[in-house]
């Protein structure tokens, strides 16, 4: 692979983490009645964890 196919490789790796962090920050500032009826968090801290782990695995 070209360097330039790495580099831009690269930045959508970035963006991709910056909208997945935003899509966690905006479910974590949601008044809890409503986290609560679309289940987040999980419950659990254990569940949480793995709910993020999964929400933030590499694709």
């Amino acid at each position: 692979m070209s360097i330039i196919g790495s580099i831009s490789r690269y930045g959508a790796d970035i963006r991709r983490a910056r909208r997945e962090a935003r899509s966690l920050r905006r479910l974590n500032s949601l008044p809890p009645e409503i986290q609560k009826d679309i289940g987040w968090p999980a419950g659990s801290d254990e569940q949480i964890r793995a709910l993020h782990s999964a929400f933030l695995a590499r694709r």
